[in-house]
């Protein structure tokens, strides 16, 4: 189990990346105009970001399958741990990056449907950095989750396609049965993400 949370957390810091160029302004008239391109590390304060790319040795070290790697174990031992801890504490940090507060960005991720109607149009969802988060997968720690809003709706044929998101963005705390994200969103454009 220590194994799979580096594992998500890497994922986190390196799926998806961004373009260098994509982060010079945009054309006016192109889908982003007027968003900032942006990587998931940058909603991760400096001090939190530094402890999760320095995980303990001894979750490097531990092999799979060894008995401190039962997951009953490891979520007891986790919350006794998650105290006091400083990586326990970084896997569950809702410390965000106060100026990203009101500003327009443009985010890569994929989709966790929240909100839907009959017609599989989702209003509301979170935006993950990773494929599987919060459904096969715990999810990431909360400053690595939107909640988006997006009242227009949005059709997706399937779970496994990877978006960019553009939006005004929030350092709001919400929190429900799938997850808990720091940041939230107002969507105003989508596109199919293409590196």
């Amino acid at each position: 189990m220590r194994w799979f949370l580096i594992l998500c957390v890497s994922i986190a810091m390196v799926s998806l990346p961004t373009h260098s160029l994509a982060r010079e302004s945009s054309p006016a008239g192109s889908p982003d105009a007027g968003f900032r391109t942006i990587e998931w590390t940058d909603l991760i304060p400096p001090n939190i970001l530094q402890i999760l790319q320095n995980p303990p040795q001894l979750i490097l070290d531990t092999e799979d399958g060894w008995a401190e790697d039962d997951i009953s174990a490891m979520i007891g031992n986790s919350i006794a741990a998650a105290s006091d801890d400083p990586y326990q504490q970084a896997l569950t940090s809702t410390e965000v990056i106060e100026e990203m507060d009101g500003a327009r960005v443009r985010l890569p991720g994929f989709i966790v449907p929240l909100e839907f109607d009959e017609q599989q149009t989702i209003t509301q969802f979170f935006l993950v950095p990773y494929f599987g988060a919060c459904l096969h997968m715990p999810p990431p720690p909360p400053n690595q989750i939107v909640l988006v809003n997006y009242p227009q709706g949005l059709q997706m044929e399937d779970l496994y396609t990877p978006f960019w998101i553009s939006g005004k963005i929030s350092t709001t705390f919400s929190e429900n049965d799938m997850a808990t994200s720091a940041y939230s969103m107002k969507m105003q454009t989508f596109e199919f993400y293409e590196e």
